[in-house]
């Protein structure tokens, strides 16, 4: 038998997780009776709060394990009929151990920096009083940026840049692992956050192009991180591969204190795939609707037996249509990784490189009759396009290099360093929907021609430091983040000959679009300095933060000069939790943003630059994860305010002022369970009360476009295992599983015009895994229903349809 620090689980993932177990020999002769032998990578150092009562030491040893973050290997004999003595207090790892065993005549050894083996004193004359016999430790604990086997996530370093477990976060965040991601076959970002408290995963209707998911109320288009870096965006945007990562992490609320400029509504951070210690490797074949072909592959491990470097290669090749006629969904995807990491592993280097090419066009917004609402010629279907197919053309090639530094300068502090480089080369020519005529068929068109060279790079260098000050144990993380963003694009518009949307033809003569010409550069430095101070004492956390961000955005139009604006912010959040010996911890925090605004006043109002927006918000929650159960609860209240919001001047027309603000109040319900072996399960439901409560007259007291009243979700699924019942009949390795999506009833523009009604879908799961092969069959939507998006001036756009995706998995 073994005693464990930490329960662990196995997983078909388990191969992906670096030293998921280690084999000890005991052996005789380690050190005096009482006292430790030297460690191979000790914890000595790094204080951490301990609050142990005195107990058996079958269970302080428990404790300790969980509080200071370390595995214990032991066999029951060693620790059976003992008692151990109360710790508590500020405290580095080996001295409350040295406590918990004093008297007990046992030693104990760090075989690294999370494992502790416990042992008994040789007898007179070096023979050791047990016979030798192989422990085997428990698995490491949870990587916040590795593999998760199953759906429930237990550490992230999203919410504060440091290795924290998500219970004990003092604010909401929702995290897709990849396995969630494959059990419901999901094509991008926004279909992963399907099941996801808290977001609206598509509110722009389904587009192949990018994800613009909105969080709390609000869109996050300019809030997605890759890696905790900023993908900095122009008029395009990159676009992320779901088959690339590891978990897509959604932090809900005001997130400036780390990240600076931000919607106030929260982040989304996606995690790369890592290079792994172990070998292994992956091919996956899909085919499915729209006549969708991808290929994948998944590789990693040691470079060399001889070689401290490990390796990644992900790479994905799609052809593919999409629901609407004539728009392509094609992509080449690859992304090489390596690390490196020194002999005693205090260094670690991780290289990250990806390059992408897409070839998607852009779906056309459709008339409102029609689709919104009826249209006495008819509904118009999901697949109508009203382009041009051989005029219009979208291509998108982007790379991007970049590397993870970390450097373990003793037990208590480390240094870090991110950075990335990123370029984008966007070239974008089509028709657009201009309105219908009178006769309910004729819409008219118009043309436009986009071009962008993007280049961006960012920094983040940190310190960490963990030391004790009295009873109080301190997480301290110190850090300087720079961002340089260069863009150039080019735009043109012209007019284009209509088109009936009831019998289309096409072919007509298209002319290159010629008018609005727009030939501008746009370069933004951001520096933003950050200090966080996360506080044990006892079963009480604070975690508090304080950044301050200096910007300054320089835009030049050709043929009509340029413009400088410079923007400063501090934020700040501070959040407390009481942790539960049981799981349960309840947090209040309170957190603030701010997201730079272009543009200017009217001349007759001195013609300013715009402030920067301002988002505050309180949140009140309870976050539940059982010990060993492999799930997780959490409930939020959350009262969030938008300030500085840009909104139509009454009185000049064509400018803005900053009257507006939004208000939004919520409350959220999340779970997440991967109890037994084979099943798993993902809920959530939100509720949001959003209005515009300051700016125009005509606005004031509205819902802000697209917001939803509610939303809901559910997924469960379970694969029979061999040790079933039903398993031991055969069926061992068939999966099944089934999903039901809501999102509630909204308005598709701040006018509060144009209601946009509530939408049920159903998704399905049947499967077949057996030993290293898994073929899958997902239906998304399942009943085909019509969901839209959302409406605007340029139209409807259709949700996702019926889509079947079948897809087979090789595994070695």
């Amino acid at each position: 038998m073994r005693h464990e620090g930490r329960v662990g689980r196995t997983g078909r993932r388990a191969a992906l997780v670096a030293g998921a177990s280690v084999a000890v020999l005991v052996m005789g002769g380690v050190g005096a009776a009482g006292a430790a032998s030297a460690p191979q990578v000790s914890q000595a150092a790094a204080v951490r709060s301990f609050d142990i009562p005195a107990q058996s030491l079958a269970g302080a040893l428990t404790l300790f394990g969980d509080q200071a973050g370390v595995q214990i290997a032991a066999e029951s004999a060693v620790v059976a009929g003992r008692a151990a003595p109360a710790v508590s207090g500020a405290m580095a790892p080996e001295e409350a151990l040295r406590r918990l065993l004093a008297g007990s005549g046992l030693l104990w050894r760090f075989t690294d920096a999370t494992t502790v083996v416990l042992e008994k004193p040789a007898a007179a004359g070096g023979v050791t009083v047990a016979d030798p016999v192989t422990v085997e430790a428990a698995p490491l604990r949870q990587s916040p940026t590795g593999p998760v086997a199953g759906f429930v996530a237990e550490r992230s370093i999203t919410a504060t840049k440091t290795d924290t477990p998500i219970v004990e976060t003092p604010q909401a965040i929702a995290v897709v692992t990849a396995d969630q991601m494959d059990k419901r076959a999901v094509q991008n970002v926004g279909q992963a956050l399907g099941y996801a408290a808290g977001v609206v995963a598509q509110p722009s209707g389904a587009d192949a192009r990018y994800d613009v998911p909105q969080i709390r109320g609000f869109s996050v288009a300019e809030g997605q991180y890759l890696n905790g870096l900023r993908i900095m965006r122009g008029f395009g945007a990159p676009s992320v591969e779901v088959y690339g990562l590891e978990r897509i992490e959604a932090l809900r609320g005001p997130s400036s204190v780390l990240y600076g400029q931000a919607s106030p509504g929260g982040l989304l951070n996606m995690i790369s795939k890592r290079p792994v210690d172990e070998a292994f490797g992956e091919i996956t074949v899909e085919a499915g609707s729209e006549k969708r072909f991808q290929g994948g592959f998944d590789l990693g491990g040691p470079i060399a037996d001889d070689l401290p470097l490990t390796y990644r290669l992900t790479g994905v090749v799609r052809d593919s249509g999409t629901q609407m006629d004539h728009i392509d969904d094609d992509r080449y995807f690859l992304a090489p990784a390596v690390t490196w990491k020194s002999d005693d592993q205090a260094t670690r280097v991780t290289l990250l490189t990806q390059v992408q090419h897409d070839r998607s066009g852009s779906p056309l917004g459709l008339p409102l009759a029609g689709t919104l609402y009826d249209n006495p010629l008819g509904k118009l279907s999901r697949d109508l396009y009203l382009g041009e197919p051989d005029f219009d053309e979208s291509a998108r090639t982007q790379w991007s290099l970049g590397y993870e530094a970390e450097r373990r300068v003793n037990d208590q502090v480390t240094l870090r360093q991110n950075a990335r480089y990123m370029a984008l080369d966007w070239d974008y020519q089509g028709l657009y929907y201009a309105g219908l005529a009178s006769d309910n068929r004729t819409a008219y068109r118009g043309t436009s021609y986009q071009n962008e060279d993007l280049d961006t790079v960012n920094v983040d260098t940190q310190g960490e430091v963990t030391l004790g000050t009295g009873p109080l144990a301190h997480t301290v993380l110190g850090g300087v983040d720079v961002r340089y963003f260069d863009a150039h694009t080019k735009s043109l518009f012209g007019s284009a000959p209509s088109i009936d949307i009831y019998n289309p033809v096409y072919g007509q003569a298209i002319a290159a679009p010629t008018g609005s010409a727009t030939d501008k550069t746009q370069r933004m430095t951001q520096v933003g300095l950050y200090v966080q101070d996360q506080i044990r004492w006892h079963d009480w956390q604070l975690t508090a933060g304080l950044r301050h961000d200096v910007a300054t955005i320089r835009t030049k139009i050709k043929g009509k000069g340029g413009g400088k604006q410079d923007d400063a912010a501090t934020t700040g959040r501070v959040g407390l939790s009481y942790i539960f010996d049981f799981g349960l911890v309840p947090y209040l925090s309170y957190s603030t943003s701010f997201d730079p605004q272009t543009g200017t006043a009217a001349p007759q109002r001195g013609g300013g630059n715009f402030d920067s927006s301002q988002g505050r918000q309180y949140e009140a929650g309870m976050k539940f994860q059982p010990k060993g159960y492999n799930s997780f609860l959490a409930a939020s209240l959350f009262d969030l305010t938008q300030t500085n919001v840009k909104s139509s001047d009454p009185l000049y027309s064509g400018y803005s002022v900053q009257t507006g603000e939004i208000t939004v109040q919520g409350f959220e319900l999340e779970a997440l369970a991967s109890l037994y072996e084979g099943l798993n399960l993902s809920a959530s439901y939100t509720l949001q009360e959003a209005e515009i409560t300051g700016g125009a007259a005509s606005e004031k007291g509205n819902r802000p476009a697209n917001v939803p009243s509610q939303t809901a979700s559910l997924w469960v699924d379970y694969t029979i295992q061999p040790q079933s019942a039903v398993g031991k009949l055969g069926l061992a390795g068939i999966g099944l599983g089934g999903g039901v999506r809501y999102v509630g009833e909204r308005y598709g523009d701040n006018a509060n015009t144009i209601k946009l009604e509530s939408n049920t879908v159903f998704d399905a799961e049947i499967g077949y895994e057996r030993e290293t092969w898994k073929v899958a069959l997902n239906l998304n939507n399942l009943t085909d229903e019509d969901t839209i998006g959302t409406c605007t001036a340029f139209g409807c756009y259709y949700g996702d349809g019926r889509t079947v995706v079948g897809k087979l998995t090789y595994r070695w």
